[in-house]
């Protein structure tokens, strides 16, 4: 059929060369009337898709976006996948926000650099059609990431240029604001605009909704598989709204601690009741998420450090032992740093801590592949609570093991090593 022939009476053949030619969008009523010229629906002229396809990719959009809240992350990488195949080019905005889907859905698993890789493709797109994608989410998923990884300049970098689009917006409520908070307390930058943030959306509180969200999607599932597609869409939709509170909840509790934790470490900080109510508040947030259990674990050890600091020595043990029995034994950070709060009050009380810091090491050199900043951190302070304990050879290879967990290998015999690694 020439341009002539598709042009009809109606249009001219020039205006069909230019919609051809993507330089302009055809309105609904021309939409219908070439539709019916070619022979297809409006929607696959439109889209590419026929509306039954359609719809149901935008049902594995939002089942993917399901299991990437309240599943399995990995599943969910593998159904945005699917997606980005199925929508292809021909449904660009579809398959970006499944590419989007992805990439925080290997954040999610843990496998930060693949993630970042996938950000930074998802940026450029955004770049060239600002139309499919937002930038400002993807700088601070990207600040978060980086962050994680131990770039912590570049982290700072997209933390700072964040912060001046949401600024300039005036900006300090929504996910967008909530997760650009957390990634510069994470990153120890922007500490106002956090606190703005704070003062604007209150004091993080459990929600118990995570039941309600389940349960929708379930019955969108259910829906699916009965071949009630509209059905389907809508429970998801409901299923995803029901989460939200929930998914807010613990960011502003992970913002509650991380601003908990930067005061129990400033030696000079003095509002340290403020610290008691942000870390009490992530603890009751996290204790109410079964899936949560090691940063519920980690909450404990934060309002630990931040009762030593009051004086509460007996509340501080009392926390940590909680924190151990969540992690029943396993090794990590979060354990390690459990026995370190132990070793600190028996330091504070003259008593023996080379057990419990011995203990402590253990479960750091019981995951070898960790190498990132809280590593080193934590690393080093063992390193610090050993030369307290009057141990200048374990302070040594605290120290190195500090700075081996982010990629300095170092190699000084002797007894200066202890000198030079505590400088």
């Amino acid at each position: 059929m020439s341009q002539a022939q598709l042009a009809g009476p109606d249009l001219s053949d020039s205006y069909v060369s230019l919609i051809e030619s993507g330089k302009r969008t055809p309105t609904p009523v021309v939409a219908r009337l070439l539709a019916e010229r070619l022979g297809c629906t409006t929607e696959f002229l439109l889209h590419g898709i026929e509306p039954r396809q359609r719809i149901d990719t935008e049902l594995g959009l939002r089942h993917a976006e399901l299991e990437l809240y309240h599943g399995d992350p990995a599943v969910a990488a593998d159904r945005f996948s699917d997606i980005v195949k199925a929508a292809g080019e021909d449904n660009a905005l579809l398959a970006a926000h499944a590419r989007l889907g992805r990439a925080r859905a290997l954040e999610a698993q843990g496998r930060t650099g693949r993630a970042v890789e996938a950000y930074e493709r998802l940026r450029r797109e955004a770049a060239a059609h600002p139309e499919r994608l937002a930038d400002l989410p993807l700088a601070v998923a990207l600040c978060r990431c980086y962050n994680k990884a131990g770039d912590v300049l570049r982290a700072r970098n997209l933390g700072a240029y964040a912060l001046s689009q949401v600024e300039r917006l005036g900006l300090v409520r929504g996910e967008t604001a909530v997760e650009l908070a957390l990634a510069l307390v994470e990153t120890g930058t922007g500490l106002p605009y956090v606190e703005q943030v704070m003062a604007a959306t209150g004091t993080p509180a459990p929600s118990g909704h995570n039941a309600e969200s389940l349960e929708l999607w379930r019955a969108s599932v259910t829906a699916a598989e009965g071949e009630d597609s509209a059905l389907a869409v809508q429970l998801a939709d409901d299923a995803l709204a029901a989460g939200r509170a929930g998914r807010m909840a613990v960011r502003h509790a992970r913002i509650a601690m991380h601003w908990a934790m930067i005061t129990a470490s400033d030696v000079q900080a003095t509002d340290l009741d403020r610290a008691n109510e942000l870390a009490e508040s992530a603890s009751t947030v996290f204790a109410d998420l079964t899936a949560h259990v090691e940063e519920h674990a980690l909450s404990l050890v934060v309002l630990s450090h931040v009762r030593i600091r009051l004086g509460e020595a007996d509340s501080a043990v009392r926390l940590a032992d909680q924190a151990l029995d969540l992690l029943a034994g396993s090794p990590g950070i979060t354990a390690a740093r459990a026995h370190l709060v132990l070793a600190e009050v028996a330091l504070a009380r003259s008593e023996d801590a080379a057990p419990t810091l011995r203990r402590a090491r253990d479960l750091l050199e019981g995951h070898p592949d960790a190498h990132d900043r809280e590593t080193a951190r934590t690393w080093r302070m063992l390193g610090d609570l050993w030369g307290q304990a009057g141990s200048v050879e374990e302070q040594a290879g605290a120290y190195r093991k500090a700075l081996e967990a982010v990629g300095v290998q170092v190699t000084i015999p002797g007894s200066t090593a202890a000198t030079v690694l505590t400088h």
